[in-house]
């Protein structure tokens, strides 16, 4: 059985609200049912008609799927979902949600699914102008001087819950969509930006802070993947010391400037085997390996089978689903 998280045990601060664990309103609820039966059913991730916006069910256990995590907030409407990057691994369910702060290589998947006791979540990507306009408009959340963690679970509260009812539902009118919706994300960002974890979500905006400056460096090294880095290099991009940088870094992710370009590197090769049909080689060479057999080897290291395997079975399951 799966420990879920303590979120006093894992957030970057006190929680300052009770550790007892909320259920999902049922009119949140039956809104994402009913959109997603409007929508065809079944399970997969569901149109919103809203970028940055992502409504999704399972009816079966996912296996874990790499990804590249962009500062976003994932709720849990129902089940148990589960991420791991770095070091640390992070459970959330019913009404809690992971906060995402820096983009970040990690592996993700679905607990316990099954048709009777579906997974349903919704994912919301953060939008760093909307959080800077609003940074002027309210009184900043308390900086925090010590490094964090920019990944944590929290919950949902009922003004963030009841805003999320009304977005739900709205999707289910593509017409007002782009009119409204504008102002439901606004909404979305105030609360976040005033609750519990608004000194957190502020560090996305906030000019010349630690996770800004870290942030800046992984921007970089997205952007050179393939290229050798070197972490006096990142910390002159992030204008920091280089024994600054490598602190901060680690806090923020959970792993050290090398492991994270090489979990980065991990991703984007399997990406291209899986959605532009590289093969091993191919694939490893674009990331920046010199050497196919040593790109097996740490992926089969990373995520628990090799590269060929892995697609050949993505590849499966996904003729499975289509089947269905």
């Amino acid at each position: 059985m799966t420990r879920m998280a303590n979120t006093a045990e894992i957030l970057p601060f006190p929680p300052s609200h009770a550790s007892v664990r909320r259920q999902t309103p049922p009119a949140l609820m039956s809104a994402a049912l009913d959109l997603m039966e409007a929508r065809g059913g079944g399970q997969g991730r569901f149109d919103t008609g809203m970028p940055g916006v992502l409504l999704v069910r399972s009816f079966q256990t996912i296996m874990p799927v790499p990804n590249i995590y962009k500062p976003s907030l994932c709720i849990v409407f129902k089940g148990a979902k589960q991420i791991m990057f770095g070091d640390r691994t992070l459970d959330y369910a019913e009404m809690e949600c992971l906060v995402i702060n820096v983009e970040v290589p990690a592996v993700g998947r679905m607990v316990g699914a099954t048709p009777a006791t579906p997974y349903v979540g919704m994912t919301i990507e953060f939008d760093t102008a909307i959080l800077r306009e609003l940074l002027q408009q309210v009184p900043a959340p308390p900086r925090s001087a010590a490094a964090t963690p920019s990944i944590f679970v929290g919950q949902v509260d009922e003004q963030l819950a009841e805003c999320l009812t009304r977005l739900v539902r709205l999707m289910s009118n593509p017409g007002a969509v782009p009119v409204l919706s504008p102002a439901m994300m606004r909404e979305i960002h105030y609360w976040l930006l005033t609750g519990p974890y608004g000194a957190e979500i502020a560090k996305l905006a906030a000019p010349e802070t630690h996770a800004e400056r870290v942030a800046r460096a992984i921007h970089y090294v997205r952007d050179h993947l393939a290229e050798p880095i070197r972490v006096e290099q990142l910390a002159a991009v992030a204008n920091m010391s280089s024994s600054s940088f490598h602190h901060h870094f680690k806090t923020m992710t959970s792993m050290s400037p090398v492991q994270y370009q090489k979990q980065l590197r991990l991703v984007e090769a399997r990406r291209l085997m899986l959605s532009e049909a590289a093969n091993v080689a191919e694939a490893a060479y674009h990331v920046g390996y010199e050497s196919a057999s040593q790109f097996s080897r740490e992926y089969s290291r990373s995520f628990g089978i090799a590269p060929k395997r892995d697609v050949l079975q993505f590849r499966e399951l996904l003729a499975q689903a289509t089947a269905r």
